[in-house]
């Protein structure tokens, strides 16, 4: 009974002065919906970034051609050779026993046609069929790259989804011919692919892949019919370069065996470039140093998981920072209301309360603050992923240049909350309800009981 009595009148206190105790939960609201708002959209970012990495494969390694700086081959007359090489692909497929198959990759930047319209900007993709598996493809319609296609090097061709709309907007590709007017090449269309989403950027080694605008062709036909030189035009100069691989992925036979295949790998490239301690006919660029680029998705995604940690940690240490103003309103109004009441602490004491009783009751009045900022603070975070979805949809109608200028992040991240920040969140705000509490509580307590029948 004695509790139920003074929590009925630490509620009719504070009612008594309902916008001062409005403000103090608004504080204690926003603290606790910061902090569950702030770690969601930390885990939503993360989530993103992970699944960006195990989209590379934990079991692969990817050798990414890198062009060098242009000091470099300042100066160099010729073609530019960069990038691994076929050389490169056979000595690794031959001397590391750990990789269980491995995929080359050639990309070239063309024009692609079709008929009178316009030609297209496109991505002319040199693969096997392993390529499809490796970036998780699938075919929508006729077939993808085949092991005859490869051994007979047939002008056969892929389209991705977004490149065969635009050159077939009425008619079924399949079976139709694409031209090249640079190399006046044409080749059949055999596939369609599905809509795939472009991967985000990777640190400073692995670029973005968009993979709206590919044309998937066997490598060996790109390799006869197109070769591994390019020639690009820098205003009114030409710059020759020769590249014969963009990437190798390997895939390992077991993600123990990842990392040390990985050190292999460097090694081994490291190895053929230090040979080449003078330049020859194949370029001032020694392969294996400037000009390639080793990527393991796993050590990535342990990577992406211990910043996840320090982001999280991070986000909630800045929503701490607004629970603790939170705190500070809270003593500030109990300071405040024990003055007011403070022949009322008086009258109580002479008719036999005790200290124990009026810290009970200041204690109540400051828990039932928090808690209740608290709980609010709780239902407003959990509808966190609704509002930032409805806002961004907002944002698109009303701006949506605004929208489209802002980062790829900004533009497809889903906040996920958190279960455990709920407890931790709640929890907090009741914690800094007491300890900001018991000051005023104590010093309302220990009080003179004469002094206070006193105080006008």
């Amino acid at each position: 009974m004695f509790w139920i009595r003074t929590f009925i009148l630490g509620i009719k206190s504070l009612l008594i002065h309902p916008m001062r105790s409005s403000l103090t939960v608004l504080g204690i609201f926003i603290g606790v919906a910061s902090v569950i708002w702030l770690v969601a959209i930390g885990e939503g970012i993360s989530q993103q970034a992970q699944r960006q990495i195990e989209g590379l494969g934990a079991e692969n390694i990817i050798i990414r051609s890198i062009k060098p700086p242009s000091e470099m081959t300042a100066g160099f007359r010729g073609a530019i050779p960069y990038g691994v090489t076929r050389d490169d692909f056979d000595t690794l497929v031959a001397t590391i026993p750990t990789i269980k198959s491995a995929l080359p990759i050639r990309e070239i930047r063309r024009r692609i046609s079709y008929g009178p319209r316009d030609p297209a900007d496109g991505r002319l993709v040199g693969c096997t069929p392993d390529y499809r598996e490796v970036t998780m493809l699938q075919v929508d319609e006729g077939r993808f790259i085949e092991p005859s296609d490869i051994a007979n090097k047939k002008s056969h061709c892929v389209l991705a989804a977004e490149l065969a709309a635009s050159l077939f907007p009425y008619e079924d590709p399949i079976g139709k011919s694409v031209y090249l007017a640079e190399h006046k090449l044409f080749f059949l269309v055999v596939g369609v692919m599905k809509r795939r989403g472009p991967t985000a950027a990777i640190g400073g080694s692995l670029a973005a892949q968009d993979f709206s605008q590919d044309v998937y062709v066997p490598i060996t036909t790109l390799e006869q019919l197109i070769g591994d030189f390019v020639i690009r035009r820098t205003g009114s100069t030409f710059e020759t370069e020769k590249v014969e691989l963009n990437q190798i992925t390997l895939r390992i036979d077991g993600i123990k065996n990842v990392r040390s295949t990985a050190k292999l790998v460097r090694r081994t490239l490291g190895l053929r470039a230090e040979d080449e301690e003078e330049e020859d006919e194949a370029g001032p660029v020694r392969r294996g140093r400037n000009d390639v680029a080793v990527v393991v998705p796993e050590e990535l995604l342990e990577q992406a998981r211990v910043t996840r940690l320090m982001f999280m940690v991070l986000m909630g240490l800045i929503a701490a920072i607004s629970l603790l103003v939170g705190g500070i309103g809270i003593m500030n109004i109990m300071l405040a209301t024990v003055t007011e009441r403070t022949k009322e602490i008086g009258v109580r004491r002479a008719l036999g309360a005790t200290r124990f009783h009026i810290i009970a009751q200041f204690l109540i009045e400051t828990i039932s603050l928090s808690v209740v900022g608290g709980l609010c603070g709780v239902i407003a975070g959990v509808f966190c992923p609704m509002v930032v979805r409805n806002l961004r949809m907002f944002v698109d109608h009303m701006w949506p240049d605004i929208l489209a200028k802002m980062p790829a992040v900004i533009q497809d991240v889903t906040p996920i909350v958190v279960r455990d920040s709920i407890p931790v969140a709640f929890g907090i705000s009741v914690a800094v309800g007491v300890l900001f509490g018991i000051y005023p509580a104590i010093r309302a307590a220990y009080m003179d009981p004469i002094e206070a029948l006193r105080h006008e």
